[in-house]
């Protein structure tokens, strides 16, 4: 407990807060937020299911463009977030002010490229300002700051009164924990240390990525049914608006609980802490496609998939470190850029599924897919 506390009193305790309150306004606060509040936005700006899936469609290129500018601008990680803070707080204020479809499809796809910007930026920032031997677990407890701003969304979306006063405060929330990280960023790199591969920075050491890139397609086609459609899914059973919200709250909470397992699964090896994470998301998502199991299953099946979901990111996260030391940040935007696009498709899929299958069944082979990513994670 002591050394908790004097990390946190620290620049790098608090390097980590602050980071982890941008992941959780950029990804939990705004992003995703979107699905969230869907069935809000809709009675104000008439969507229809069509036109916000493509508005989805978008905000997921959007985050796949901010993304690779990681790629190309992994040396440069406070223009990353500067263009990170600017994206996502800009345009939730664009679309609380937006009074049609015209303002507010651009708004809500410009928001979504702020999540792909602050990844790739913050785990630069992180690995140049922690110290080595924490590094990991500060990377993992920033990144789960997914987890409390999905919190945060559910509690808004409960009471708040209106949807726009809800992107103005996520705006502003967002704001603020980007400009905490770039007063404490030390501005300097730390080198590379104990790395297991040569420190070679050329865009073909990239290409070592090949099996974690195709773990995160596949745990991106898997988590895509849960994100698309598991406010459906709990409805079908007979669950009410406040239910549902609930059960986001749960997800997140999930999510962040991250923050306690992150020593623990830092101490293993990328491919473990993969493994293990990708079989809860297996176990959580099949939990959810029992439509007649008990409420407390889906409850607690939310919260499993926040864990494993958030924890097999932050997975991610080391597995690009491990494999590509001296491109992290790159090798995390690839990575990312490979989940969501993953997501993009599974949700396509799923979708045909359940119109052909029914949706338990979509949530069924989606956590067999599940599986098929925690088997790339074996020694």
């Amino acid at each position: 407990m002591k050394r908790s506390l004097s990390f946190l009193s620290s620049r790098d305790g608090w390097l980590v807060v602050a980071g982890c309150g941008l992941i959780a306004g950029t990804y939990g606060l705004v992003r995703l937020a979107y699905g969230l509040f869907l069935p809000d936005i809709d009675r104000s700006v008439p969507l229809g299911t069509a036109t916000a899936g493509f508005i989805a469609s978008g905000s997921s290129v959007a985050y796949c463009v901010g993304a690779l500018a990681g790629v190309v601008l992994d040396g440069r990680p406070r223009a990353l977030l500067v263009a990170s803070v600017a994206t996502a707080s800009g345009g939730a204020v664009a679309m609380a002010l937006a009074p049609g479809l015209a303002l507010l499809a651009p708004a809500v796809v410009v928001a979504s490229t702020g999540a792909g910007l602050a990844s790739p930026g913050l785990v630069a920032v992180v690995a140049r300002t922690v110290s080595p031997q924490r590094a990991d677990a500060a990377q993992a407890t920033v990144n789960a700051g997914t987890g409390p701003g999905l919190v945060a969304a559910g509690v808004l979306a409960l009471v708040m009164p209106d949807w726009r006063a809800a992107f103005v405060l996520s705006a502003a929330v967002t704001a603020l924990a980007g400009g905490g990280v770039l007063l404490l960023d030390r501005g300097s790199v730390r080198p590379a240390t104990g790395s297991r591969t040569p420190a070679h920075g050329g865009a073909a050491a990239l290409t070592a990525l090949g099996v974690p890139a195709i773990a995160a397609i596949l745990m991106g086609a898997a988590s895509a049914v849960r994100w698309t459609y598991g406010r459906t899914q709990l409805a079908a059973t007979g669950a009410g608006d406040t239910t549902t919200v609930l059960a986001w709250i749960a997800l997140g909470a999930g999510g962040t609980a991250t923050v306690l397992t992150a020593g623990r699964l830092a101490s293993l090896s990328p491919q473990r802490a993969w493994l293990i994470t990708s079989a809860v998301v297996a176990a959580s998502t099949a939990g959810l496609g029992l439509t007649d199991a008990p409420a407390l299953v889906h409850g607690m099946a939310c919260f499993g998939f926040g864990w494993g979901f958030v924890a097999a990111s932050s997975a991610l996260i080391a597995w690009a470190s491990r494999v590509v030391p001296a491109r992290g940040a790159a090798g995390t935007s690839v990575l990312f850029v490979a989940l969501v696009l993953g997501q993009a498709v599974g949700a396509a899929l799923a979708g045909v599924v359940a119109d052909g299958f029914g949706m338990s069944t979509a949530f069924l082979l989606s956590a067999l897919v599940a599986l098929g990513a925690a088997a790339c994670g074996r020694d």
